[in-house]
């Protein structure tokens, strides 16, 4: 049986300083993928879109902004428990997307209980997973366009 923990979040959809709307987003994480975690959103018209980053930046970007590349997560403002911003980028488009600290705060501390920080090594058999992270990668991508 997969160990898995997953959460469906409200989140507000920032498209642009005016307008937003609130979708429910997954936050999806796996034991045998120790390092990553799934955000996948579905916007009306568009198939399911599904993201991996680490879970160690989303940990730190509930407390400081951080990132670089294509992922950036960020509190909103000085207050921790307020609101946290995860900006998914490629290339000039992006998904800007806003949510309470609180329900990302209890999906990692599941998380955390599944696969506590920092012994993420010894739940990846890097060499076992690979090929099929990367064949699961590929398939959502496809599946996706």
């Amino acid at each position: 049986m997969r160990e898995t923990v997953q959460a469906e979040v409200m989140m507000s959809f920032l498209v642009s300083e005016e307008l937003s709307f609130r979708i429910p987003v997954e936050l999806r994480y796996e034991a045998c993928d120790p390092y990553a975690v799934r955000l996948t959103f579905h916007l009306p018209g568009d198939a399911p879109v599904t993201w991996a980053f680490g879970r160690e930046l989303l940990i730190d970007g509930v407390g400081r902004p951080c990132g670089e590349g294509d992922v950036h997560v960020a509190p909103s403002g000085p207050d921790l428990l307020g609101d946290v911003l995860i900006r998914l980028q490629v290339g000039g488009d992006q998904a800007l997307f806003r949510s309470s600290t609180a329900p990302i705060i209890a999906f990692l501390d599941r998380t955390d209980k599944l696969v506590p920080l920092g012994q993420e090594a010894a739940k990846a058999d890097f060499d076992t997973h690979l090929d099929e992270a990367l064949d699961r990668i590929l398939a959502e991508e496809q599946s996706a366009g």
